[in-house]
């Protein structure tokens, strides 16, 4: 089992680039079952899910190549199954947006239910009734699920709780249904967005109207090329880093607009940060500030970000409240912050209607878990042997040891790769003594 070997204390400088994001990356790569022949995609991330959707959708019967170091050319004309293999399910959440793309083209899907970062429940329920709603029948044998359909036909949809995963598989779904689609309360990323882009480039008829969006079903789509958006999550995972270690860096293509909600807390807590063509920069400018933030979708603080806002909270002067209410379960990294020396209180806060402030469904949280974390700070983290829950929980124990003084030691450091591209060695390259091993 690899492990991080992390000796901290020393603040972060230089220039780091982002990849594609993440979040983009492996959901165009399924999307382009949509169209027979061959896409071109540029920008994407070598991290491991881009690499399991790859290894998926060669199963199926694409051919894939990479003719670059970033870009990977898919082509789907060889396409001849719609079965994906059981054990794809275990190390990501992607599996059910293989359903549109497959029932479009043979009718039906055989898929293993997601798996993926241990966060809490992911409701399904939000895919499986818009689906049901376009004609698809669902049925699930212990961890395969099944969809059939002879033909998929429009639909309008309220999805009743904010899903960015929801979103992105029922508009793959519509793009080839007879008549128009409408999603309504749908999610608002840029990945969504990305996506969206994408399939309009292949020839689909998608259009957002804020939380709307309408897709008019076309016959056919055409291969396209892309280029996948900055990954805002690697932006802001670098620069709590620099903050939190009193460095200086820059970040080269993080995209401001995407990060909007993520800078106005940075001025709240009087962190440094500067907009430029080449992207930007984060740095420390004095001692930082407590505040307090509820994780949102977007456009609100991103719950990806939560876990490494608090480790950077750790670091501030006073008080600082963190509320979660997108996932029911994200603080399982609490624990190991505690063991370095960090002053983080669990608790459960006073909400007046919470079946409609928590973007989970009530009835998915377990009732042993507490949803808010109550953060004194300044801390002198100390090092210690943790292992990884998940890929942001990496990130955040990552930048904890970048802090504290002494040797950390991260396993199950395999959920980090998931989600970024060679972390080591790009914090190496700032200054980090960091190695695997």
């Amino acid at each position: 089992m690899q492990k991080l070997i992390i000796a901290g204390g020393k603040p972060l400088t230089g220039s780091v680039r982002l990849g594609g994001a993440k979040n983009a990356s492996f959901k165009i790569m399924i999307a382009t079952l949509l169209a027979p022949g061959q896409s071109r995609i540029l920008n994407f991330s070598h991290i491991a899910d881009v690499k399991l959707t790859k290894n998926i959708l060669q199963e199926l019967g694409c051919e894939i190549s990479s003719p670059g170091e970033r870009t990977l050319y898919i082509n789907t004309k060889t396409v001849s199954k719609f079965e994906i293999s059981a054990h794809h399910g275990e190390g990501s959440r992607a599996s059910t947006m293989f359903i549109g793309p497959l029932l479009a083209r043979f009718g039906q899907a055989v898929i293993p239910l997601p798996g993926g970062d241990k966060i809490g429940t992911r409701p399904l329920d939000r895919h499986f009734d818009g689906l049901k709603a376009m004609g698809v029948n669902i049925s699930v044998e212990g961890n395969v699920l099944r969809a059939t359909c002879q033909k998929l036909h429009a639909t309008e949809y309220t999805f009743p709780k904010k899903t960015h995963t929801g979103t992105e598989t029922l508009l793959m779904a519509a793009i080839l249904a007879q008549g128009k689609t409408i999603l309504k309360n749908a999610a608002l990323e840029p990945e969504v967005d990305d996506l969206i882009k994408f399939l309009n480039r292949m020839g689909a008829k998608v259009n957002r109207q804020a939380e709307e969006i309408h897709i008019e079903g076309v016959q056919y789509l055409r291969p396209a090329i892309h280029k996948i958006m900055p990954d805002r999550n690697e932006a802001v995972t670098y620069a709590c880093a620099a903050i939190a270690t009193k460095g200086d860096i820059i970040v080269e293509n993080a995209q401001p607009k995407d990060l909007e909600a993520f800078l106005l807390k940075l001025h709240d807590i009087g962190a440094g940060y500067e907009m430029g063509t080449y992207g930007m920069r984060f740095y420390y400018k004095g001692p930082l500030q407590a505040t307090n933030l509820v994780t949102q979708p977007h456009p609100g603080f991103m719950t990806d970000w939560q876990p490494l806002w608090t480790v950077l909270m750790t670091q501030a002067t006073g008080e600082s409240i963190v509320h979660e209410a997108v996932f029911t379960s994200r603080f399982l990294y609490v624990p190991n912050l505690v063991a370095m020396g960090a002053r983080i209180n669990l608790f459960e806060p006073e909400v007046e209607n919470p079946g409609s402030f928590y973007n989970f469904n009530l009835e998915d949280d377990q009732g042993n878990h507490l949803h808010a974390v109550k953060i004194t700070g300044p801390t002198n983290f100390k090092a210690g042997e943790f292992q990884v829950t998940d890929i942001r929980a990496g990130a955040t124990l990552v930048v904890a040891a970048l802090i504290a003084q002494g040797k950390t030691i991260l396993s199950g450091i395999d959920h980090i790769h998931r989600g970024y591209e060679n972390l080591s060695g790009r914090l190496r390259q700032l200054g980090a003594q960091i190695e695997e091993a």
